[in-house]
């Protein structure tokens, strides 16, 4: 549970609203309404333009990061602030989506729950523990990072045409319960999002996901 600060020399000095207007963090919400839209497309059950939509958030959120680290003039409490947002909305983006993206492929059976909650459990672990005490020391992430369970997700959910929809959903299920075990392990992986290079191939597969999915809801 969360207290409020009552640091004297962390009160703000600005409204509230008034981050929005900070180009990053306009990313990150772009990329919160992708998330949005792919819970509503899971729920509904049309599952190519939930693919769509999580890919999307993980470009906006690589982007935003990006953005962040080359504009100028940013103070301190932009990045501050920027960061809590990122946390906050990583958690929904690839915790809550995913593990509502396995439930809902098993028609919510029960039996699919404790996955969920594992999934939910792991990833707020992750995050927790990367915002407690960030890269290490050779700048890598100690744990999977948490976004690159949408990414190999969406990618997973291609070969859904393959199989009959409960033995899928079990397949989606291990592949989730693999990716939480991964993001709360003691292995170290590089920052992917930190190289332009690697942003620029998230791109390339993100509109290549866009393309594929979108033929399927044609």
């Amino acid at each position: 549970m969360t207290t409020e600060n009552a640091n004297t020399l962390d009160l703000p000095t600005r409204p509230i609203l008034s981050y929005i207007k900070d180009l990053p963090n306009l990313c990150s919400l772009a990329g919160l309404g992708c998330t949005l839209l792919a819970i509503y497309f899971i729920i509904t059950g049309v599952y190519a333009a939930a693919m769509i939509g999580m890919i999307w958030a993980v470009a906006f959120d690589w982007a935003d990061g990006l953005i962040a680290r080359r504009m100028k003039g940013r103070t301190g409490a932009d990045s501050k602030f920027g960061g809590q947002l990122d946390l906050l909305i990583d958690i929904v983006s690839y915790g809550v989506t995913p593990a509502l993206l396995i439930l809902s492929y098993a028609n919510f059976h029960p039996a699919f729950l404790p996955v969920a909650f594992i999934m939910l459990v792991f990833g707020a672990i992750r995050l927790s523990y990367f915002s407690t005490f960030g890269l290490s020391g050779d700048a890598k992430y100690t744990g999977l990072a948490i976004d690159n369970n949408s990414i190999l997700l969406v990618f997973i959910f291609m070969f859904a045409g393959y199989f009959d929809r409960p033995d899928f959903a079990i397949i989606l299920a291990i592949s989730g319960l693999c990716l939480a075990v991964l993001n709360v392990s003691q292995i170290k992986t590089p920052k992917l999002s930190g190289n332009p290079r690697n942003v620029v191939l998230l791109a390339i597969y993100t509109l290549l996901v866009s393309v594929i999915y979108g033929l399927a809801l044609s």
